[in-house]
């Protein structure tokens, strides 16, 4: 995604402020992760998302404070499992909200059963679906497959889920074959939209740069002291100076995404001495804003809320990681495959690329991308989907800390 004056490219998105510049672009000094606080009481959740899972769930939201904290005190069972090294192989929420372990073994299963959680033997596991889902990633970053727009490990079907849109390109075809050879362990889906980066052209941005705009992600700090943010890749692709109301704060310095070459869709930019990232999510006006608290990643099926310029506060659940997808320029350009992002039931738009995904209060990711034809119905339940780049892998590839509140 270029934004020189030469190669400029236009995206539909980017502008919501994941966790906003508190106001005037404020200053001030941050603590590190906290510890992860086990199963949360009632009064802690955000009430737009407690009401957000109640009416996608059709219950009330009494019952769906019951689900919440269930969630929370299985992933810490889980957590513990995986300390004591049971040999499991990854874990998803089942549609009634119970946590699904997959274990290697009739041994481990029964280690897992004694900690209270659902246990199964799968044919396949996380192991072997990534080693299949690999394969597709080199098989795609060979030439990119634009029939193709997702390709993802989902542990409950216990296969490798192909998603296809239709075209049928020399390189869609190979891929499919590729994939078609692993027998029943790829599902493929067809009918999906073809997928695009969200990023908008101004008026109206909180982040602008070069005429053109984008989201706040978070703000974080690294292993020397000095304070970054935490944005998606194609926001700050060229490393472009930021401004925030006018004002100058950052200045890009790193990014992993490049229009038609391999791309992972995270980057960091240098926050100016005299200014900060704030450790608030902005609902707009929705239910105040939600604190930046930790970035604990949360398991598939977990409830899930993101902040978005265009579609405002929407919610729905985590789908997969470790998510490749083909991404098609609006303009022309070359098709660009993505790898390593997170799918959900989050509805978004153009205006809402870099946006803050949140479970709970822990971060989850920022917005990356979605079907370049959907629209959101402007509710918090909007249905739809969206793809994300996970926080914690972004904080882990530059040994960053999360600044949290």
């Amino acid at each position: 995604m270029k934004h020189g004056k030469k190669n400029a490219r236009r995206y539909i998105v980017a502008a919501s402020i994941g966790a906003l510049l508190s106001a005037g672009v404020a200053t001030g000094a941050y603590a590190g992760t906290t510890g992860e606080p086990s199963a949360p009481a009632a009064a802690a959740y955000h009430p737009e998302m407690i009401e957000a899972l109640a009416t996608t769930l059709g219950v009330s939201e009494k019952a769906a404070v019951r689900r919440l904290d269930r969630e929370a005190r299985q992933q810490d069972r889980f957590a513990e499992l995986r300390k004591d090294r049971v040999d499991t192989l990854g874990a998803f929420f089942a549609e009634d909200g119970s946590l699904v372990v997959n274990a290697a073994d009739v041994a481990a299963a029964k280690e897992v059963r004694a900690a209270g959680l659902r246990a199964r033997v799968p044919e396949r596991g996380e192991g072997e679906l990534g080693r299949i889902k690999a394969e597709l990633d080199a098989k795609a970053l060979e030439s990119a497959p634009a029939g193709v727009s997702a390709w993802s490990v989902d542990l409950a079907s216990d296969t490798v889920t192909v998603e296809v849109n239709g075209a049928s390109d020399a390189a869609t075809r190979s891929f499919l074959k590729a994939a078609k050879s692993n027998g029943d362990a790829v599902r493929v889906v067809e009918g999906q939209e073809k997928l695009e980066t969200q990023a908008v052209v101004p008026p109206g941005s909180r982040m602008t740069f070069n005429g053109y705009l984008c989201s706040v992600g978070y703000g974080a700090k690294d292993r020397n002291g000095r304070q970054v943010l935490v944005t998606a890749g194609h926001c700050i692709e060229d490393l472009p100076v930021l401004a925030y109301n006018g004002t100058r704060f950052a200045r890009g310095t790193h990014t992993r995404f490049a229009l038609g070459t391999r791309s992972v869709d995270m980057g960091i930019a240098a926050v100016d001495a005299g200014h900060a990232i704030g450790l608030d999510i902005t609902t707009y006006g929705k239910a105040g804003t939600v604190p930046v608290r930790g970035s604990k990643r949360a398991p598939s099926g977990a409830a899930l809320c993101k902040s978005g310029q265009t579609t405002g506060w929407t919610c729905g659940k985590v789908g997969s990681y470790n998510v490749s997808v083909t991404y098609t320029d609006q303009n022309g350009g070359p098709d660009t495959v993505v790898t390593g992002l997170a799918s959900s039931s989050v509805c978004t738009q153009g205006g809402d690329s870099g946006g803050a995904y949140v479970s709970g209060y822990q971060a989850q990711g920022m917005t990356s991308g979605g079907p370049s034809g959907q629209r959101c119905n402007g509710q918090v339940n909007s249905p739809g989907s969206s793809y994300f780049q996970p926080l914690d892998d972004a904080l882990a590839y530059y040994g960053l800390t999360l600044n949290t509140k």
